[in-house]
């Protein structure tokens, strides 16, 4: 999955749960959001594999 489609789809699931999706900081390859109270770590590749980008969504879903 690329990063972008990635991060798009978390904006989705913040904006209808109706909380706040933006950027807490860069860190050295990954990049840390914040989705609500939660905190995602987001590996600042081209191409996330979707293993990986399934876990990140399903946490932010929940």
């Amino acid at each position: 999955m690329k990063r972008r489609d990635l991060l798009k789809a978390l904006s989705d699931i913040a904006a209808e749960a109706s909380v706040d999706f933006e950027l807490v900081r860069h860190g050295g390859s990954h990049d840390i959001y914040r989705v609500g109270a939660l905190h995602l770590t987001i590996p600042r590749h081209t191409e996330i594999s979707e293993l990986l980008a399934k876990k990140i969504l399903k946490e932010a879903s929940q």
